[in-house]
């Protein structure tokens, strides 16, 4: 009996002693198991990592704890930028773990090229455009325009992009005033002098042609009106229709010829009648063609361009004109920064004389300098040997400033180094012109890339969304100098974190289709018309409709071909 009890309490020992392996084998499994799920993501997956990380059930830490499974917790942790950014504003040294490709994997040459062509196709592709298409049809109750009551003449202002948007608003504002617009005059008295008259730069017969329906406009002035009493004015900036309706119509009892001395920002960017913002959107992509000796040669460089494969244009503006009149000398020599404020005392119409250079960087109000938009570039992902057009005038500091980029990027180009002297020769005079080739390139790249949000940006972005939501990466720069600070100093190195900043910042500023933004948050006012988006960046929702919607009219696809 004693025997057989001592045999039971052997078995149950050894039950017991089982019982103590099976929570170990247990464990074991999920070790392996998850083991094998970090290499996998880390190979295949390494986005999904973290993810599934955060989300493994909290039972599985309790009770002990072994020190593998906390190093693969922290390798899959990511903080959010904001936090990050935030606490190197503070000072604090931030430097986090990023998953890698274990050194001892072995990838076979297939895997390797088909890993390639996702990561190359992941960086040109376009953003997905939602079924949005452009949408410029007058609505059924738009008529024709009536007799009209008088001329307007206008007095265009400004660089190419900023007279093609004043246009753009003045031919909107004729057909409020019910007016014959006359043929605009362009600036020639400009930071630019272009001694360039309309027909150099546009096709006048088709412009005319194409708003015919919309507006009378004629060529010059009628010899019988010379002599007759005009008002200059400048008509007051982002206005609505009521304004033009009531207080400039009220000027046709005096006066048969209304000259506009300003066309920039005359009519607001929101809130005005749908079909006055259809028009315009009309204008802009439609009407307001480039000449043809133009738009056949910039067809020319966008060929040799694309000869290489997919670019990138750059529109760099690190031009003496605009840092004089931002105020931005970051990375300037003494003589440098004194020749820009110089310009900028000296120009009358800038009013702002005094500018804290280092504050108006920080808030993101500088352009990035050249070296800056190739570490940015380096950092999405984009390799040493993409092929990249910069549009721009001349680069402030030539081609020392420019070195930088060229050690990042070799294979820089520009309507200079992919056309010969003697093809520039027509155009090389002519500010306005040369910008038209830039223009007409940087709306047919692959991914376009403003380094300042400027005239010509707000201009290429609009249009690329008018043409299907291109791809077009807007750098955050307020952002963006918070990193580039932080490389100056050495508290941050170029590699897998910086890449991993830049890329998350910038995943959502890809040209994906949105509505416009309204004013900032806080302004009252008349301040707030003018921090609005521009029209002219983004013209969703008037002239950018869900394609099941009505009234449904794709312009052309290109700048080029319509």
């Amino acid at each position: 009996m004693q025997r057989r009890q001592g045999r039971r309490l052997k078995l149950g020992g050894g039950r017991s002693r089982n019982l103590e392996i099976i929570p170990s084998l247990v464990w074991l499994a999920v070790y392996i198991c998850i083991t094998l799920g970090v290499l996998m993501s880390t190979l295949i997956y390494p986005d999904m990592l973290s993810s599934i990380l955060r989300h493994l059930p909290s039972s599985a830490a309790a009770g002990r704890r072994p020190a593998v499974h906390f190093a693969i917790s922290e390798l899959g942790k990511r903080s959010r930028i904001s936090q990050r950014l935030r606490a190197w504003e503070r000072g604090d040294q931030v430097r986090l773990a990023r998953p890698h490709l274990s050194t001892t994997t072995k990838k076979s040459d297939a895997d390797v090229h088909r890993l390639r062509n996702v990561l190359a196709e992941k960086l040109w592709r376009a953003p997905p455009d939602q079924g949005f298409v452009p949408c410029v049809d007058p609505s059924p109750s738009y008529a024709a325009p009536g007799k009209s009551r008088g001329y307007l003449m206008v007095a265009a202002n400004g660089g190419l992009n900023q007279m093609r948007a004043g246009i753009c608003d003045m031919v909107a504002v004729a057909r409020i005033l019910n007016a014959t617009l006359v043929i605009p005059e362009l600036d020639k008295t400009s930071f630019w002098q272009d001694s360039s008259n309309f027909s150099d730069i546009f096709d006048v017969d088709h412009f005319i042609k194409s708003v015919q329906g919309d507006v009378p406009i004629i060529k010059k002035l009628p010899e019988f009106l010379h002599d007759e009493t005009k008002i200059i004015t400048e008509f007051r900036s982002w206005s609505d229709v009521k304004y033009y309706e009531e207080d400039i119509a009220s000027l046709w009892s005096r006066y048969k010829i209304i000259k506009a001395a300003k066309s920039d920002s005359r009519l607001a960017n929101s809130n005005l009648p749908p079909d006055i913002q259809k028009l315009r959107c009309r204008v802009h992509y439609d009407a307001l063609r480039f000449a043809p000796h133009i738009e056949v040669f910039g067809k020319k460089l966008v060929e040799r361009m694309r000869s290489n494969g997919p670019f990138i244009a750059v529109h760099l503006r690190y031009e003496k004109d605009m840092l004089a009149f931002s105020g931005c000398t970051y990375g300037l020599n003494r003589s440098e920064a004194l020749e820009l404020t110089t310009i900028r005392k000296n120009t009358p119409h800038w009013r702002i004389k005094k500018i804290k250079a280092a504050h108006q960087r920080s808030r993101g109000f500088c352009p990035l300098t050249p070296t800056e938009v190739a570490i940015f570039l380096k950092a999405l992902g984009y390799p040493a040997s993409t092929h990249i057009y910069i549009a721009a005038g001349e680069i402030y500091g030539g081609q020392e400033r420019m070195a930088g980029f060229l050690s990042h990027f070799p294979n820089l180009m520009s309507k200079e180094t992919i056309a010969s002297a003697e093809e520039l020769a027509p155009f090389s005079q002519h500010s306005s012109q040369m910008a038209a080739l830039d223009y007409i390139v940087s709306v047919q790249s692959d991914v376009f890339v403003p380094s300042f949000s400027g005239n010509m940006a707000h201009a290429v972005e609009g249009h690329r969304r008018f043409q299907g939501h291109l791809k077009t990466i807007t750098p955050d720069r307020r952002a963006l100098v918070t990193l580039f600070d932080k490389l100056n100093t050495g508290e941050l190195q170029e590699g897998p974190e910086l890449e991993e900043l830049i890329t998350e910042m910038h995943q959502n500023q890809q040209g994906a289709p949105r509505q416009r933004n309204g004013p900032i948050q806080g302004t009252k006012g008349r301040e707030q018309l003018r921090t609005e988006e521009s029209f002219y960046t983004n013209p969703n929702p008037e002239c950018i409709c869900m394609q099941s919607g009505t009234n449904v009219n794709p312009i052309s696809k290109t700048i080029d071909d319509s």
